[in-house]
């Protein structure tokens, strides 16, 4: 016996056909073994089990799809709006009679109606005998449920099933819907694996579904939830991001400069790579804008940049750097800059992950993050948003990327409050502030805390017209700056317009 032929036998892992899905199994699914897929209806489990079958397809494996709640028709209707071929996979179909007035109907369909509980598995014994399949799909065990009228009897009829797979080398998946008991977890010891789909409705946006692998025997899969979509072509799941199942990819001892001489002063040179940074303040007070320098400089300098808006369009951020100076075109079109809108309603948390992912696999060395107020309208739970943000940040930092966390604060001058701190996280915190001074509204700029090295402690003005950005002297003069209405104690040099900007 081959040392393939030893894994399968001893359960060894089978493809799914889901690759993320493999990942979070450690493999795939245990060979000749029956696994339990459970959620309520429109979960996604008849999806998951049809691509687990077009995985053995695909392996020249024989696939059998054993029915008893949906007919050949729907099975054929789903794989259509997935653009997928069932062809070559046999559907073995148990319906009631009343679902059928076609008296030329296929001999394969069996009126389970009609028969006792002991006759509906003695023919789907039948039917695997003479298919041979490598892999089965059971749909469902709430029908069984039915006809046995009892747990007793059910457990029993469901343990014959399981005995009779695995003396055939079947790997199976059993679905069931929990219409009956929700909460009945007298399957899971029966099952080799046990694999739970949830889909809940928030208050506004669209449904949000999970998978959870509740148990799996002698495998170490990667627990908790994982975020999961049904789109056109099957089911897309995003495993839970876990930074320290990603090696660190070692101190990169580089700094970003922004192209500003007084901001990277104040900076302490530069921002460090392999570091997350902090940029707060209220609306309107250029967060953004001073993103978009270090972005525009670092794209000059031939790196790859990820920017995830949660508030704003790719033309509207592209008309807003065209303003400033800042032509992003070229970079767009060469690959080097990518734009991600993404709508904080329709966006699970594990989407986000994977795009991060999926970029700095790429190359990307920087990624901003524009804001986290949008994004914690994705994550409704703030501790659950702290712990993701945790991850996010620590995975970003160990494969040396340097990332902006914009975060809007509530306010405009005066007191400010911010929808959720951190300041904890960040190992770079840089404040924006308005303040009143010679009859108009100026901005300031300060940076509270880096780390990695030392900075200057002073206050700044910032200013944002046509030509750009403009950071100033320090504000020595005013006294109160940060209250929003400063008081004048010496003599204070404050930028004035450029002449571009002017009539």
């Amino acid at each position: 016996m081959s040392g393939e032929e030893e894994l399968v036998d001893e359960g060894g892992p089978v493809t799914s056909g889901l690759p993320e899905l493999d990942y979070i199994l450690a493999g795939g699914f245990a060979a000749n073994r029956v696994h339990l897929v459970e959620g309520e209806p429109g979960a996604g489990k008849t999806t998951l089990g049809l691509q687990f079958l077009l995985e053995g397809k695909r392996k020249n494996e024989r696939c059998l799809y054993i029915t008893l709640s949906e007919s050949r028709d729907e099975l054929h209707h789903v794989a259509r709006t997935h653009q997928w071929d069932l062809e070559g996979i046999e559907i073995f179909e148990l319906v009631p009679p009343e679902l059928s007035l076609d008296s030329e109907r296929e001999q394969s369909i069996v009126y389970a109606s009609d028969l006792e509980l002991g006759e509906t598995v003695g023919m789907v014994m039948e039917e695997v005998q003479r298919v041979a399949p490598a892999r089965v799909v059971f749909d469902s065990l709430s029908e069984i449920r039915l006809l046995a009228q009892g747990p007793l009897r059910f457990r029993r009829q469901v343990l014959a099933l399981k005995h009779y797979f695995a003396q055939r080398k079947c790997t199976v998946l059993f679905l069931d819907d929990l219409t009956q008991t929700a909460d009945d977890l007298s399957l899971h010891s029966l099952a080799h694996g046990v694999l739970r789909l949830d889909q809940t409705a928030a208050g506004y946006g669209s449904e949000r579904r999970r998978l959870r692998i509740w148990k799996m025997r002698g495998r170490g899969f990667r627990g908790g939830y994982h975020d999961i979509t049904i789109q056109t072509g099957g089911m897309r799941i995003f495993p839970r991001l876990v930074a320290a199942s990603h090696p660190d990819s070692g101190h990169l001892d580089a700094q970003a400069k922004s192209g500003i001489a007084e901001l990277d002063a104040l900076v302490g040179g530069g921002l460090d790579y392999g570091t997350a940074n902090l940029i707060i303040g209220p609306s309107g007070s250029g967060k953004s804008t001073l993103t978009l320098q270090y972005v525009f400089a670092g794209l000059e300098r031939g790196e790859k940049v990820l920017v995830v808006s949660f508030d704003e369009t790719e033309r509207v951020f592209m008309r807003r750097a065209s303003g400033l100076g800042m032509d992003l075109g070229a970079h767009l079109e060469s690959g080097l800059f990518t734009f991600r809108q993404v709508d904080p309603a329709e966006l699970s948390p594990g989407e986000l992950t994977s795009l991060l992912r999926e970029q700095v696999g790429s190359g990307t060395s920087i990624v901003v993050l524009d804001s986290l107020t949008g994004y914690q309208h994705a994550m409704a739970d703030e501790k659950y948003m702290l712990l993701q943000m945790h991850e996010i940040v620590t995975y970003l930092n160990q494969q040396n990327v340097l990332t902006f966390l914009i975060l809007a604060q509530s306010g405009m001058v005066g007191q400010m409050q911010s929808p959720v701190d951190l300041t904890y996280l960040s190992d770079a915190v840089i404040l924006l502030r308005f303040f009143e001074a010679q009859g108009r509204i100026r901005r300031a700029l300060s940076m509270l805390k880096k780390r990695t090295g030392a900075h200057e402690s002073t206050i700044r003005e910032l200013m944002i017209d046509a030509g750009g950005l403009q950071v100033g002297d320090t504000l020595d003069g005013f006294r109160g700056v940060l209250t929003g209405v400063p008081v004048l104690e010496g003599e204070a040099q404050l930028i004035e317009e450029r002449s571009d900007r002017r009539g």
